[in-house]
């Protein structure tokens, strides 16, 4: 892929993630699960990039890489011009924060709202007493919460609450990028329209950036700037959220469009299934992994073929392949 026109804020060159896979009585090393496997992208300040796939595809994976939070087997990050490994955790902490899908796992139950949210303040010797407090309390404010709720405790919240209270945490320290994984499936669907447009508006007042992690189409094309669609450890497309869901080029992308529900009965879809079952990230079979799955007649011809991506449009990147586009 070429570079952007302006300097990404996150760079990453063929990042790979494997896990050992230990078999046998002495537990010797024998194959690897490809959770990520050579995959090359950039986060430009002040975007929201989506990253849309099937569960197991490698795209959580890829966050808590992106996040320091599991070591990355090999391959890159850049943060704003600096490698990620070797930049200070607690630098790396104060630049980059994570909202996870379920938000009360990530609390502990015997601290309060005010603690919950004071904490990393604290540890970063940033505010404590009653500084602490007054900036806990616009926290809150800051995501929709009043100042009571930082007496109370993370049960005493529903889920889209507890969402609100993970943002505020995550904002404590006045951070450029947000990584955010699957912070809305698990709440209602009034809920989620309520989060997504409290990101927007936090995005705009604080400049910054996100990485959206989601298996949901729908609700990445509604905060996505560009859209990065992820399978089997690889990125297979990638494009403009527009441009992607008006012109999808890709076999894998044409089905995930098609799976998204139609609120009219009435209106004519292209129904566009996905057929066999995801091949396993254990030494996963050489060429086009999705042609492979679908048994296209020209799955081997893929086998011996660069399918890195190609750029078919301005800023539309594909992998070719003849399994699954057009552009071989």
């Amino acid at each position: 892929m070429s570079e952007s026109p302006e300097t990404p804020l996150i760079d990453i060159r063929d990042l790979k993630k494997w896990f050992p896979v230990n078999t046998g009585m002495l537990s010797a090393k024998t194959s690897h699960v490809r959770a990520v496997d050579g995959v090359n992208l950039s986060v430009n300040k002040g975007e929201t990039l989506g990253i849309v796939g099937e569960s197991g595809c490698g795209k959580t994976t890829l966050g808590r890489v992106i996040m320091g939070l599991i070591p990355l087997t090999s391959g890159s990050i850049i943060y704003d011009g600096e490698n990620i490994r070797e930049m200070k955790n607690r630098d790396v902490r104060k630049k980059m924060q994570i909202v996870f899908q379920d938000p009360g796992g990530s609390m502990n139950p015997r601290m309060s709202v005010r603690s919950i949210v004071g904490e990393p303040l604290q540890v970063n010797g940033v505010a404590d007493g009653a500084e602490l407090t007054q900036k806990v309390a616009s926290l809150l404010s800051s995501v929709g919460l009043k100042r009571e709720h930082m007496n109370r405790f993370p049960h005493e919240f529903s889920g889209g609450q507890k969402q609100r209270i993970a943002l505020a945490r995550a904002l404590s320290l006045d951070p450029e990028f947000i990584l955010l994984d699957e912070p809305t499936s698990a709440l209602d669907v009034s809920v989620q329209a309520q989060v997504l447009n409290l990101l927007s508006s936090i995005q705009r007042e604080h400049n910054l950036t996100f990485i959206f992690i989601t298996h949901d189409l729908a609700v990445v094309r509604h905060i996505s700037d560009r859209v990065a669609v992820m399978y089997l450890g690889k990125i297979v497309e990638l494009a403009d959220s527009d441009e992607i869901y008006r012109n999808p080029r890709h076999a894998y992308t044409k089905a995930l469009i098609s799976a998204i529900p139609i609120s009219d009965p009435k209106m004519p879809r292209n129904d566009n299934f996905l057929e066999g079952d995801v091949p396993s990230p254990v030494d996963p079979p050489p060429g086009c992994a999705f042609g492979r799955r679908v048994q296209h007649p020209d799955w081997e011809q893929s086998v011996e073929m660069d399918l890195s991506l190609k750029e078919v449009s301005p800023g539309h990147w594909v992998q070719p392949c003849p399994c699954c586009t057009d552009d071989s």
